[in-house]
């Protein structure tokens, strides 16, 4: 049987995350927590609404996924996000121990993967790639209405 729960799903739960941003003036960017094939947390940038340069996505999405499972590490859990974690957030992502990471866009100013992957955890997998153009499209759209 083939199950509709798979990466690109999750991912369409993200980029609904960042679509949230978007509508807030907030850098779109979304971030999903799954475990079990089950969405535990679910997150947006906030930045501008709570005046906190560490409200990315993934942090919000790693502080309601810990919530939820009671405890600090998320083994057993994957992220997806709409756009390559960045240093900040590889480095949270590290110390959760996380399975997983799943990113649609690259980020080549900012992103982790300019260190070769090695701020994330030797234990999790990273990969990107799921809705990469839906999600750089999204930016750009975002960014060229700062303009």
């Amino acid at each position: 049987m083939i199950s509709p729960y798979n990466d690109d799903y999750f991912m369409r739960q993200a980029y609904q995350e960042a679509l949230k941003a978007y509508d807030l003036g907030e850098i779109p960017v979304g971030a999903v927590v799954v475990v079990n094939q089950q969405v535990i947390a679910r997150a947006h940038n906030l930045t501008e609404r709570l005046t906190d340069v560490t409200a990315h996505a993934e942090m919000q999405a790693i502080t309601a996924a810990s919530e939820f499972l009671g405890g600090k590490y998320l083994k057993g859990c994957t992220l997806y996000v709409t756009l390559e974690p960045c240093v900040m957030c590889a480095g949270a992502l590290y110390w959760s121990q996380i399975d997983k990471i799943v990113f649609a866009a690259r980020d080549e100013k900012r992103g982790a993967g300019r260190f070769d992957n090695q701020l994330y955890h030797p234990k999790t997998v990273v990969q990107n790639g799921n809705m990469e153009e839906e999600c750089r499209e999204l930016m750009q759209r975002f960014f060229v209405g700062k303009r």
